[in-house]
């Protein structure tokens, strides 16, 4: 009995993560059960038997043998045609541990009936990426409501075009502006990405100006988010460089012969103009040879001469190009979102930073409201609403983002369908996930980046804010509507690109007009959808001059200076 036992089979088994067996292929996953040290005996015997059996000796029997293999493909086949491509775009293989099943359950808190809510997650995609692929894109895939419904219609542009024809005296200047090598202008720009942007606009244009070379803007570490990406991470510099080739000499670094000379320093006030720039500046600039600039968000002024306001334009739409692999993961992330028909971004600001600086409250609960008034007193600073108005008096005034549930109740009434695809664009709310279930509930179909990129696609980004947020740019840029919860940099960049692009829809919440309207419960839903739609009638996108409002910036109105029509209709705009 010992003996037999000894010589029995003795099975081994190989533990393979399941991902790893869905991308490898038949023949090498045989590889790894096959032992290349011995063979056995009885499976040689069985090898020669079938070699030598007689049955493959009659041709007859030999083609039944073969008909019935192919048989046994087909019927194997057929059954399995409901199923030929993975279900999820751009995807190979996704881990079966995270198929969300009948019985599953959702990573997000639920509100009970007795008004419970369930633990919420705080780490983590804001939605499990495969549950929103089962609940979102794939349960739509056919479904025509969403394409036929009014709220993607798009706004009448007017026939405004992009048209940035610089005047001859501009293109005569360049010729000196271009062949300088005397002076250079050093920039250090802060904030965050739609900040930086628009102080590298002016940076250019004040170049102009001051008939300088620009050296790289330098990217000042966010100390909020801590990212010490430069501007080679986040843009194009050779397009960049490229495209103001005619307007601004742009330079990666300042040459050796200006390396051990003590720049000029300066921080300009606000809304200088360019015979400002000049009388402040030029005479010692010449001198020294390098200029170096901090903080010149909105330092220059918003009314230019027509050539610098298109000098603007051209820096903004057309230079300011992300980088490489950037720009390759936004349009990724744009096309999967696409990919199924219309979609809406929206850029929500509910971050903690976002309710302590305007002065006012999530909404969430008499918790988080405590939370945001305490650290409002421990840091006074960062308050730069009105500090001499109520959250109240701020709130009824259109000062303050509005949360989920007023968006939600916007976008109901605007008309957007119960199952339009739904881009969030923003940081990590406070709240967590719990804040955005008014949101989720009503527009099942909604995701963020985390939930639409491949495992590992968003790993190079980790801990790069700036880099993060221009993925947000550029989903948001190439969605069919855009709406931001509240005013700032990202909603004034995405609002001018758009613009510029032919007038893509753009919601602005005309919040000091319906707040009164949400809180009368008196309304019928009928009703109050009659109204917010008359409200938000002409705030879709619809061309707009800059010139109608003192201050106006060109990036945000890029009419008349950089986007021009036929005289039929400018006839039709300025009637």
């Amino acid at each position: 009995m010992a003996k037999s036992k000894n010589n029995a089979k003795k099975l081994s088994y190989i533990s393979v993560p399941s991902q790893i067996i869905n991308s490898i292929s038949s023949s090498s996953l045989q590889s790894l059960l096959d032992s290349p040290k011995k063979s056995s005996r009885n499976t040689n015997k069985f090898f020669i038997f079938i070699s030598t059996n007689s049955i493959f000796r009659g041709p007859r029997l030999w083609f039944f043998t073969l008909f019935l293999f192919g048989l046994l493909g087909m019927l194997k086949f057929g059954l399995t045609l409901h199923t030929p491509f993975s279900p999820y775009p751009c995807a190979t293989t996704l881990p079966q541990n995270l198929i969300s099943t009948p019985n599953s359950k959702s990573n997000l808190g639920v509100v009970r009936e007795n008004g419970q809510t369930d633990e919420v997650l705080k780490k983590g995609p804001l939605v499990s990426r495969v549950e929103l692929g089962v609940q979102g894109l794939d349960m739509v895939e056919g479904d025509g409501d969403v394409e036929k419904s009014e709220f993607w219609k798009q706004p009448d542009g007017l026939g405004y075009k992009p048209c940035l024809s610089f005047s001859r005296d501009y293109r005569r200047a360049s010729e000196g502006v271009l062949r300088d090598r005397r002076k250079y202008l050093m920039v250090v720009v802060s904030g965050g990405l739609n900040q930086q942007r628009n102080q590298i606009v002016d940076a250019v244009v004040i170049a102009r100006i001051l008939g300088a070379a620009l050296v790289v803007p330098i990217l000042q570490v966010n100390v909020i988010w801590g990212d010490e990406s430069e501007f080679g991470d986040i843009f194009d510099f050779e397009h960049f460089k490229r495209v103001l080739a005619n307007d601004v000499r742009v330079v990666s670094a300042l040459p050796s012969t200006h390396l051990m000379r003590r720049p000029v320093e300066g921080s300009p006030p606000l809304h200088v103009t360019p015979s400002w720039i000049r009388s402040r500046y030029l005479r010692r600039f010449n001198r020294e040879g390098v200029l170096l600039l901090r903080g010149l968000d909105s330092r220059l002024s918003k009314d230019l001469p027509s050539d610098l306001q298109k000098l603007r334009c051209k820096v903004a739409f057309n230079a300011l190009r992300f980088a490489q692999p950037v720009q390759e993961l936004g349009d990724r992330i744009a096309e999967r979102m696409k990919s199924k028909g219309p979609s809406l971004a929206l850029h929500l600001r509910m971050e903690m930073d976002v309710w302590v600086r305007t002065g006012c409250l999530p909404g969430l609960s008499p918790e988080f409201d405590e939370i945001v008034n305490n650290e409002r007193i421990q840091r006074p600073e960062l308050l730069t609403a009105r500090s001499n108005m109520t959250y109240h008096e701020r709130k009824m005034a259109g000062l303050c983002p509005l949360n989920a549930v007023e968006v939600t109740r916007l976008l109901k009434a605007l008309g957007a369908p119960k199952n339009a695809r739904i881009y969030w664009a923003g940081g990590q709310p406070l709240g967590g996930k719990e804040a955005l279930l008014p949101l989720i509930q009503e527009f099942p179909h909604f995701y963020s980046k985390e939930d639409l990129a491949l495992p590992g696609e968003l790993q190079p980004f980790a801990n790069k804010a700036s880099m993060m947020a221009a993925i947000d740019y550029i989903v948001s840029e190439k969605s069919d509507v855009f709406m931001p919860s509240h005013g700032g940099n990202m909603g004034h960049a995405i609002q001018g690109a758009r613009a510029y692009a032919g007038h893509k829809k753009y919601i602005t919440p005309n919040k000091r007009h319906m707040l009164p309207f949400f809180h009368n419960s008196s309304l019928s839903e009928e009703e109050f959808n009659r109204i917010i739609k008359e409200l938000h009638q002409d705030s879709l996108g619809q061309p707009e001059l800059r010139t109608t409002k003192a201050g106006r910036d060109v990036t945000k109105y890029p009419i008349p200076e950089c986007m021009c029509n036929d005289s039929h209709a400018q006839s039709l705009f300025t009637d």
